[in-house]
């Protein structure tokens, strides 16, 4: 009896260590996990902060003269602009927002954003997980007054909701990713901060890991049969801003800088 207590103890011990780090190394922070077993997406009492909003990240590669090039943030499995299924409409609109250096991003004139452009908004943004209401909120920083919903309690995607910014957002855990699927957008945004085109028949599929305390990975897949021959699939690696809170950020529609946004001078 007392050897099998003891095996227990040293088991419990065990499970509970954490590796020790090479000499001359800080060994990794843990990564928090709700009551319920799940990955947090928060800090700690130790270590306050939130997300940043990577700014010069991309789905789609796109490397020539005086556009946006790819961060070192991207995901190694990103796209080329060249190797994505747009319809020619779509790309025709993409090499225009390029081409204006995407002074008319929605975003620059406070309205909310939806898709991947929420990923890469200025000042970072928090992500709260409610236990009690089965549902996660995204809220960023630098938008207006808005926040984004995800339904966690199993409810299925609604077959025809009134479309909106953030669309409609059902989502679940496989494994250690949170794995949510949205459609019902209006098409007054971008999905992503280069001018990525959609319609309203547009559906995404995200995947959200944290493989490191200080690293979100962020994937989407975009299906949108209005504006792409066939699905596809891009994202990036968003770091954590340790002591960074979230503060009252103002921009609402009655914005007055939209006048500097001229894009490239002649």
């Amino acid at each position: 009896m007392a050897a099998a207590v003891a095996a227990a103890v040293l088991s419990l011990s065990l499970a509970g260590a954490q590796p020790s780090a090479e000499p001359g190394e800080l060994a990794a922070k843990p990564i928090p996990r709700n009551v319920d077993g799940t990955i947090s997406f928060a800090g700690t009492k130790d270590d306050v902060g939130n997300w940043e909003g990577p700014p010069g990240t991309s789905l789609a590669n796109n490397v020539f003269e005086d556009a946006l090039e790819p961060n070192r943030l991207n995901l190694l499995t990103n796209l080329s602009v060249a190797d994505v299924p747009f319809q020619p409409w779509a790309r025709e609109l993409y090499d225009l927002r390029q081409s204006s250096f995407t002074k008319d991003d929605p975003h620059t004139r406070c309205k909310p954003s939806g898709g991947a452009r929420l990923f890469h908004t200025p000042y970072g943004f928090e992500i709260l997980q409610l236990a009690d209401t089965n549902e996660i909120m995204f809220l960023p920083v630098g938008s207006p007054h808005s926040w984004r919903v995800v339904h966690m309690d199993g409810r299925p995607l609604p077959e025809n909701p009134p479309p909106s910014w953030y669309g409609t957002s059902v989502g679940r855990w496989e494994g250690d990713t949170l794995v949510i699927d949205t459609v019902g957008f209006n098409e007054r945004f971008w999905i992503s901060r280069e001018g990525v085109p959609h319609t309203a028949q547009l559906r995404t599929t995200e995947r959200i890991s944290r493989p490191q305390f200080e690293q979100l990975r962020y994937e989407i897949t975009i299906d949108d049969p209005g504006a792409y021959t066939k699905p596809w699939s891009g994202g990036w690696n968003i770091p954590w801003d340790a002591g960074n809170e979230p503060f009252d950020y103002l921009c609402q529609d009655n914005n007055l800088d939209p006048a500097r946004m001229v894009g490239p001078q002649e």
